[in-house]
């Protein structure tokens, strides 16, 4: 991943701690008691995933129909 990529995530707050997941790989769930800690868990998880460390992984993609 370069520095000047963008990733979509999705978040939210339950009680105490933040949770979210990058927009592509909805399987794969981070939390953080901040908002900075959530976001440096998704950077996390986004290398785990995209550089082979988890098996079978599964990605969001967009099929278009006519």
């Amino acid at each position: 991943m370069n520095a000047s990529q963008k990733i979509k995530y999705v978040y939210w707050k339950e009680d105490d701690m933040w949770l979210g997941y990058l927009e592509e790989y909805p399987d794969y769930w981070t939390q953080g008691r901040t908002m900075e800690e959530l976001e440096e868990n998704l950077k996390d998880i986004l290398q785990e995933l995209t550089g082979g460390k988890i098996a079978a992984v599964r990605k969001l993609a967009e099929l278009e129909v006519a």
